[in-house]
């Protein structure tokens, strides 16, 4: 195995999210901060199917966006 492509590989498998991911130019950063934060609201909200119940006291579902990148 090629040992620079494994060095690359491992640098990628140990990145980690960090706040400032959401200013990064690196669409890696960017898909983590984005990814962080999804999971974060599902987990937070309890539930799989990605809604926020109740929404801000209106009685009605909120659907968390589910947003990918733009190529």
């Amino acid at each position: 195995m090629d040992q620079s492509r494994f060095s690359t590989d491992d640098k990628l498998a140990e990145k980690m999210y960090e706040p400032k991911d959401y200013q990064s130019n690196s669409t890696l950063n960017k898909g983590l901060a984005i990814t962080h934060e999804q999971v974060s609201d599902a987990y937070m909200e309890g539930s799989i199917d990605a809604v926020i119940e109740n929404a801000q006291g209106t009685g009605e579902d909120a659907q968390i966006p589910r947003e990918g990148f733009e190529q």
